[in-house]
C-alpha cells in the first residue's frame, strides 16, 4: 500500500521523505523529518475506507498532534480521566488539529468512502515506545 501525499514541505517548512509503513490493514504512514528542525518528525497516515487506526495509548513525548489533511473522519480521545471526546472533521471542520497529552488513548476513524489522510507530528520524533497498541 502506498500513500500519495510525498512531501517537499509541510505547512511551509521543508521535509525529507524516510519511508512509507504499513500500520495495518487499511492503515499506512509516510514518515518524514524536517530538514531544518530536528526536535520533531511527520507521519502523513492515509486510512482506507471503512478502516481505523489501531487504539493507542500516548506513553511519551512532549507533544503529540493529530490534525486533518482530507477526507472526512472522527479522531475519538479518552482522557486520563475516562472522558471521551469526539473530533468530527472534514474539509468544513472548524476544528482540524488537536494535541493528545501522555496517557490518552487516540484512535481515527475513516466515516467515508473517500480516503482518510492525517498528519501526525511527534516532537521529540517518534521511536519505539511512545505509543503501546491497545487494539
Amino acid at each position: 500500500m502506498k500513500n500519495t501525499a510525498i512531501l517537499t514541505d509541510f505547512n511551509g517548512e521543508p521535509v525529507t521523505y524516510l519511508e512509507t509503513l504499513k500500520v495495518k490493514k487499511g492503515v499506512s504512514c509516510e514518515v518524514y523529518s524536517f530538514k531544518e528542525d530536528n526536535s520533531k518528525d511527520l507521519g502523513i497516515v492515509t486510512v482506507k475506507s471503512e478502516a481505523n487506526t489501531p487504539l493507542q495509548k500516548v506513553l511519551k513525548g512532549e507533544k503529540t498532534i493529530e490534525g486533518l489533511i482530507s477526507g472526512e473522519g472522527v479522531l475519538v480521545i479518552t482522557k486520563k480521566d475516562g472522558l471521551v471526546e469526539k473530533y468530527e472533521m472534514n474539509s468544513d471542520s472548524t476544528i482540524k488539529e488537536i494535541a493528545v497529552d501522555i496517557g490518552e488513548i487516540m484512535q481515527w476513524e475513516n466515516k467515508s468512502k473517500d480516503d482518510l489522510v492525517f498528519y501526525e507530528i511527534c516532537s521529540p520524533p517518534y521511536e519505539d515506545g511512545r505509543y503501546e497498541n491497545i487494539a
